[in-house]
Order: C-alpha cells, then sequence, then structure tokens
C-alpha cells in the first residue's frame, strides 16, 4: 500500500522600510524542521510595490531551503545509506 506524506511550509514576512525578510520554515512529520532566508531590498528610485518584495524575498527563502533540505539530505546518505553490514 502507497503512503501519503505531507510536508508543510510556512513562509513568514516581515517588511522594515525598503526591505522585506522572508524565513521559509519546512515542517515534517516526524517534528524535524528545516529553514531557508530570503531578503530583498526596493531601490530608492522605483515605485514601491510591497507584493514584488514579498515574491522576491520567499522565492529567495524558498531557495535557500532546499539547498538546505538537499544538504540535510547528502548528511543522512552519508550517515546513514551505503552497503548493509553482514
Amino acid at each position: 500500500m502507497m503512503e501519503a506524506k505531507q510536508w508543510t511550509v510556512q513562509i513568514y514576512l516581515t517588511e522594515n522600510d525598503d526591505e522585506t525578510h522572508a524565513r521559509a520554515v519546512l515542517s515534517t512529520r516526524d517534528t524535524s524542521t528545516v529553514t531557508g532566508r530570503g531578503v530583498s531590498r526596493r531601490n530608492p528610485i522605483d515605485r514601491p510595490i510591497p507584493e514584488i518584495g514579498d515574491e522576491l524575498a520567499a522565492s529567495r527563502a524558498l531557495e535557500d531551503l532546499a539547498i538546505r533540505l538537499h544538504d540535510v539530505a547528502a548528511d543522512d546518505i552519508v550517515q546513514l545509506a551505503g552497503p548493509l553490514e553482514r
């Protein structure tokens, strides 16, 4: 029987003047978490459109999260995978 799993990513955004900070938190069923972070900065000559800053910061946080998750998997492979000892 196939097992369905669900992982949840929550993105938290904080705006401070022309900067937007994002934190993407992945939670798995076994309660482990991995966090990625991203920042966007508005050029002072650009129009203030907060949605664009949110999108950029969130995408950067998700990209950072993906890299960190890959690192976790690589560490697990080194520690846990490989041939079975007999």
